[in-house]
């Protein structure tokens, strides 16, 4: 993005609204597997009544840790990602 504080360009934006979609919608992807596969045992098989609590709590608080991280992760991935000065040019003594 540009660095001089100036207004962003209609291209800017548009990418920054299309990770930031991507980060919600992979993130939320990834904790429905994550409570799923903690907490699915729980739901479809019958176990202890201790053992059911464990892995839905379990399932409760790790998804939305997960969901947290992974937009976080894919938003600053997004945002320390330099793009060369001039278009073509990889190394800033080429």
């Amino acid at each position: 993005m540009t660095s001089h504080g100036g207004r962003r360009s209609q291209g800017e934006r548009d990418a920054i609204t299309v990770e930031i979609g991507y980060a919600l919608c992979s993130a939320a992807f990834a904790a429905a597997v994550v409570f799923g596969a903690v907490a699915g045992p729980a739901l479809l098989l019958a176990l202890p009544d201790t053992a059911e609590r464990l892995l839905l709590r379990a399932g409760a608080v790790l998804a939305p840790v997960l969901f947290v991280a992974r937009v976080v992760s894919v938003l600053v991935r997004f945002r320390t990602a330099d793009q060369p000065s001039q278009p073509g040019r990889t190394n800033p003594d080429s």
